[in-house]
């Protein structure tokens, strides 16, 4: 477990790209999540598969079932998953939003399908607490979260082959913050030997879930602090080429709200997208200096180039080349502030479509796969968000978006 800024150094891997590295970094966002099992199902059909998997929350149970699986089988793994806790919700909220195309009457079902999570749990994953909180004993997990989540370690143990992980064949890493301390800690194979528990930590949200002890401490998730693994993929020291697929679940760019519902939509998305745009910006920003810097190197005289200040610099000055793609799924309206809450079967497999949909639309431009060559050496790819009178792009490192 690394309390610290840096990860540790990536490993160079053969791939179908010219990246020996490729990272998948999942958000959290609870029901969204099966719009990564979509991207991932998209990218793994193009050959593309990653080196190093890392999430947050829902994000860190889908990293979990994808580095935990032979290759073969992680889409079916995936599928499993969200089957399993879509399950619970069939019946009429799941089978009308085939006959209704009205968006208001979509949101109503929603709502409705939303509230039975709320009453019920979701199968294989949580179910309320009886008594509730309020009633059991002071201490205790009972009386601390409004939820047991017993049910999910059985269904990772079920679909994830721990021992695959901790092999080491694929990066893994999934983050929590420490009830006690508030430090931010991640949970990393090239470190730890990685259990159920540390996947359960990364998403255990209070107060519906309980908090998750490690070594003598408690976890909540880790977007409490920040949603988006990007920040710990990003501080490894290396110099490979590396390719990264940002799958967000929450949209930075929104309208402002116009009454108390859309107000509490948008508190969650600036709540959980913004460290994603913070720690894309920074690192654009470092990678310029550090350009700067191995301009200036090459120039001088072997006397300081040689001086430990000169060499400090140098060392951490990194050379690779980084391609950040970033595919954000963008809800429907009917959707709410109940979307990452509601798991019925339709709208999981919606999710799942849209996902495999963006991503294959991101595919299709050739130049993510390409190693940006000019300094600072970053570009930032997203052929998703729409943009006022143009088309959507790419954005090189210069680019304020």
């Amino acid at each position: 477990m690394r309390h610290g800024t840096r990860a540790p150094a990536a490993t160079a891997c053969a791939t179908a790209t010219p990246f020996p590295s490729i990272a998948l970094l999942l958000q959290g966002g609870g029901a969204l999540g099966a719009y990564q099992a979509g991207v991932y199902q998209a990218l793994s059909e193009h050959g593309i598969e990653p080196t190093w998997v890392a999430g947050i929350s829902i994000g860190a149970i889908n990293s979990a079932i994808i580095a935990g699986n032979a290759r073969e089988h992680r889409i079916d793994r995936l599928r499993a998953f969200w089957e399993g806790v879509s399950g619970g919700s069939s019946g009429w909220a799941d089978w009308m939003p085939h006959l209704v195309h009205d968006h208001h009457v979509r949101g109503w079902v929603n709502q409705i399908a939303a509230g039975g999570t709320v009453m019920n749990g979701v199968p294989g994953f949580f179910a309320p607490r009886f008594p509730p909180p309020p009633f059991q004993t002071a201490g205790t997990a009972g009386a601390t979260s409004w939820y047991d989540t017993s049910a999910l370690r059985s269904t990772l143990e079920r679909l994830i082959d721990f021992d695959r992980i901790n092999s080491r064949d694929m990066r893994f890493s999934v983050g929590a913050v420490n009830v006690r301390t508030a430090n931010f800690a991640y949970f990393d194979n090239a470190t730890d030997t990685i259990r159920a528990d540390h996947v359960m930590a990364s998403g255990a949200l209070p107060p519906g879930f309980p908090a998750v002890e490690i070594d003598g401490e408690q976890y909540w998730d880790g977007g409490m602090v920040s949603n988006t693994p990007l920040d710990w993929v990003l501080s490894a020291p290396s110099d490979l080429d590396t390719l990264i697929f940002q799958v967000d679940l929450w949209s930075a760019a929104g309208l402002v709200p116009r009454d108390l519902a859309s107000v509490a939509v948008r508190m969650k998305e600036i709540q959980f997208s913004s460290r994603t745009r913070a720690a894309t910006d920074t690192f654009r920003e470092l990678q310029t200096y550090r350009a700067a810097f191995n301009t200036l190197f090459n120039h001088l005289p072997d006397a300081l180039k040689n001086s430990p200040e000169a060499q400090l610099l140098a060392g951490a000055s990194d050379p690779a080349a980084y391609s950040i793609v970033q595919l954000v799924y963008r809800s429907p309206t009917y959707e709410g502030d109940s979307k990452d809450y509601e798991f019925s079967r339709q709208t999981m497999e919606d999710h799942w479509r849209t996902g495999y949909e963006n991503a294959l639309t991101t595919l299709a431009h050739p130049e993510i796969l390409v190693p940006p060559t000019e300094p600072p050496g970053v570009a930032v790819h997203d052929f998703l968000t729409p943009r006022a009178g143009a088309q959507p792009r790419s954005a090189t490192a210069k680019d304020p978006t």
